[in-house]
């Protein structure tokens, strides 16, 4: 009798004990991972110092000859900035504002539809298409007045038609802006006259404008020569022309657009492409009268710097798993699983796996790694696809892309019925 009692004390003790390690949080709910993160590892993806030859030291970036107090370069595709000085100082811009009120009206308005001519919006000061109070145009004629020719009146007209009034505007410019990243814009007037707390930086320029260059609407509206159109009476005609002239100077421009105001001076966004490689310039207080051609020296000098420097590398291209096999990673581990469905075991290993697909521009000297955050160990049940971890491409000590790390396969938990059912067993057996 003794002896049957001991057997099950003992017995008892081994079902507490097996749960404590098999079922560390066990509430009779599926138990969840709770584990800290304790693996960060950075990686090379790759070594791409060797492909390019030594950089001339009139392409060196710090030895740019610039006349603009703040500018900027940067990747279209990414927005992720290039070179740069003063880059996140606040400053007037002039209407350059414009390619923020054309994108909005392509997003927010039908290019057919009438807008109507106030009174306000026809007194705006030169350069002005001279609409007036009460005329109605088709928005997408505004539009190239507004972007080939800068006209001022345009751009209020076309603000009221989508915003309602130019406060309404300028508060869809702003909301857009922030979506974008823009973190030191703040838009007042649909024109960019100068108004206190108008204001943006060359770096978030650049990031309105890679927005704007995917529009294929923005694109055509840029690149026309010139358009001819009318008032709906059919009264008033106009023909508007192209006054880029980085269109006709670089190879492979793109346009976008200029700017200038007594506060802002000489100002430019610029789009280029070459080889498939997009590039974004901005340049603000690029002199004053009568420096007229200081902007467009400072974009050639940032373009040629770009071009010269930069190529495209597929860093990271379809499955890397844990796994052995032909897609199998060395920077990728198992991990360790408890509470899993055999029996008695608490190192069952869960191959993990991430899907990426990613390209960049990449000089000489860029510091490309990937950061893998994922946990020490992981608690059963697992499904095949739960994200257990994160991937993420860091270039020059910046965070570009982030992929989820996930499950390759399914694992149950160890049920209470297999402990019961194996330890009765192993009681039976010692009998």
């Amino acid at each position: 009798m003794l002896t049957k009692i001991i057997s099950i004390v003992l017995t008892s003790l081994s079902i507490i004990m097996l749960l404590s390690v098999l079922y560390p949080v066990y509430d009779n709910a599926v138990i969840g991972f709770t584990a800290p993160i304790v693996c960060e590892t950075n990686t090379p993806v790759t070594d791409i110092s060797p492909s390019y030859e030594s950089v001339p030291e009139s392409k060196n970036p710090d030895k740019l000859s610039m006349y603009a107090k703040a500018y900027c370069l940067a990747d279209a595709a990414t927005g992720r900035v290039l070179v740069s000085k003063n880059g996140s100082s606040p400053m007037p811009m002039a209407s350059t504002t414009k390619i923020m009120t054309c994108i909005l009206a392509l997003e927010n308005g039908a290019m057919d539809s009438m807008v109507n001519v106030s009174s306000y919006a026809a007194s705006m000061p030169d350069v002005q298409l001279n609409i007036r109070e009460g005329e109605q145009y088709y928005l997408g004629d505004l539009l190239y007045s507004l972007m080939l020719e800068s006209h001022n009146d345009t751009a209020v007209a076309i603000a009221e038609h989508i915003g309602g009034s130019k406060e309404g505007f300028a508060q869809m410019m702003n909301e857009k802006a922030e979506s974008l990243g823009c973190s030191s814009t703040h838009f007042v007037t649909p024109n960019g006259l100068d108004a206190d707390g108008h204001y943006t930086t060359a770096e978030d320029l650049c990031l309105i404008a890679a927005y704007a260059v995917k529009n294929p609407e923005f694109l055509s509206i840029i690149s026309t020569d010139s358009h001819s159109f009318s008032d709906l009476s059919g009264k008033r005609k106009y023909t508007v022309n192209n006054h880029d002239l980085f269109l006709k100077m670089y190879n492979g421009a793109l346009g976008i657009k200029t700017g200038f105001t007594g506060k802002a001076g000489y100002c430019f966004v610029g789009a280029a492409q070459q080889n498939g490689v997009t590039l974004i310039s901005s340049v603000l207080a690029s002199g004053w009268p009568p420096h007229k051609s200081y902007k467009w020296s400072d974009t050639k000098t940032l373009m040629d710097y770009g071009f010269a420097n930069y190529r495209t590398y597929t860093l990271l291209s379809g499955v890397y798993t844990s796994a052995e096999g032909q897609n199998s990673s060395a920077f990728l581990k198992p991990l360790s699983v408890i509470n899993n469905d055999k029996a008695g075991s608490t190192n069952k290993s869960l191959d993990i796996s991430f899907n990426a697909e990613c390209s960049m521009l990449l000089k000489k000297g860029d510091n490309v790694s990937l950061n893998l955050t994922v946990p020490e160990n992981i608690a059963a049940p697992v499904s095949e696809g739960e994200i257990v971890g994160n991937a993420s491409l860091v270039v020059n000590g910046l965070a570009m892309y982030d992929f989820p790390i996930t499950a390759a396969e399914n694992i149950k938990p160890v049920s209470i019925k297999d402990i019961i059912f194996m330890i009765a067993g192993q009681y039976l057996l010692n009998c």
